[in-house]
């Protein structure tokens, strides 16, 4: 149990835990800026080297890459447990089904999420999220594209996986687990605000509940990242062109 338990710390503490902590800063940071959190940015995707474009490209690389390092630990883990990432439904058992559930995830989340985003930065809940700010390269489309992929394997497979494997095994009630997980995510958001804490939060609770009736994280990467791919791109193709689209 010790051992599990201090696994368990050592994994978010080099992944998304410490992403949460980062964002609690980010956030008070916010807070105690003259000014209030609407009139404020939180950039996604930005420039690593402004006016270097295969330097800047270089850089996006290599983040992304480093930023799945701890899934490449958490799959070792689970190889040395005997039993692998597929004991968390994340392999290539059940392609169709996964993409097909994660559209449908996707389809109805990210409606709902965008009218949530938008509802509270005009209350002053939530900061401007600016999904991408790259310059205008040829690359620019498929780093998207791969952030938005990185992002979904990270977090489903480290907050819902991992992290509900490994509380059960620690003996925590189903419950506390959820909150959990849930929590972690919204945590790690907060830099966005509270509207992105609670919205991500929410989203937390119901993706540990499609996670158990489905016992696969498969289907959450896909509905992951296709909303990502959306917000992403979408805004890239957007922003300044739709009135309603909030922007720095």
């Amino acid at each position: 149990m010790r051992t599990l338990r201090s696994e368990t710390v050592l994994v978010l503490a080099l992944s998304l835990g410490a992403s949460g902590v980062s964002a609690l800063i980010s956030f008070i940071g916010s807070l105690t800026k003259p000014g209030g959190l609407k009139d404020q940015a939180a950039t996604l995707n930005g420039s690593y080297a402004p006016g270097r474009p295969w330097l800047d490209l270089a850089w996006q690389l290599f983040g992304i890459t480093t930023a799945l390092v701890p899934v490449a630990l958490v799959a070792h883990l689970l190889i040395r447990e005997g039993a692998g990432l597929r004991a968390i439904g994340f392999d290539r058992g059940r392609p169709w089904s996964d993409l097909g559930r994660g559209a449908l995830i996707a389809a109805g989340i990210g409606s709902a999420g965008l009218a949530f985003y938008l509802v509270a930065r005009a209350v002053g809940a939530n900061l401007t999220v600016v999904p991408e700010a790259l310059p205008e390269v040829w690359w620019k489309y498929p780093v998207l594209i791969l952030s938005a992929v990185q992002n979904s394997v990270l977090e489903e497979v480290i907050v819902v996986g991992y992290l509900l494997r490994r509380l059960g095994q620690l003996g925590w009630s189903p419950m506390a687990a959820l909150v959990t997980s849930s929590v972690l995510r919204g945590s790690y958001h907060l830099y966005q605000g509270i509207g992105g804490f609670i919205g991500n939060m929410v989203m937390g609770v119901v993706f540990v509940l499609l996670y158990r009736r489905w016992g696969r994280v498969g289907p959450l990467v896909v509905a992951h990242a296709l909303l990502d791919i959306v917000a992403f791109v979408g805004y890239a193709l957007l922003a300044g062109r739709v009135g309603w689209l909030p922007t720095a």
